[in-house]
């Protein structure tokens, strides 16, 4: 029972059960943005609330092309959601947290051997020159 409480509570578990849950949220948001937003605005410009009538009927067999279409649309309005709404806003902040200054260099050239050399030392572990005092 043990183990199975630390595998419960390590972190990636934990992480992935907060991603679920915060994309069903998300895809709750995203839903009522299609059919709230998005399909008013195709039935506007097309004329029709959804594609789902357009079909064609081939030697009996009806092919359903409208479904396709309303899925491609709402995968597009998805991905777009996701995109402007997750993605750009995540790049554009790790963007900001890389502009961070680079640490200072903890190794030098030796003026003698031009060997590697640590920062504070005061003499080269190569040639044995003296060097300057940084």
């Amino acid at each position: 029972m043990g183990e199975f409480k630390k595998f419960l509570l390590r972190g990636n578990v934990v992480d992935l059960a907060v991603g679920v849950i915060i994309g069903l949220a998300f895809g709750a948001v995203v839903t009522a943005l299609v059919e709230g937003i998005f399909t008013p605005l195709i039935a506007a410009v097309v004329g029709e609330p959804d594609f789902s009538a357009i079909g064609v009927t081939i030697n009996g067999s009806r092919l359903e092309i409208g479904r396709f279409l309303n899925a491609v649309v709402s995968f597009l309005s998805v991905a777009a959601a996701v995109f402007f709404l997750v993605v750009k806003p995540v790049n554009h902040l790790t963007a900001r947290a890389r502009t961070e200054v680079p640490a200072e260099p903890t190794l030098r050239k030796c003026p003698e051997c031009l060997m590697d050399v640590p920062r504070a030392a005061r003499r080269c572990a190569h040639c044995t020159s003296v060097l300057a005092a940084v």
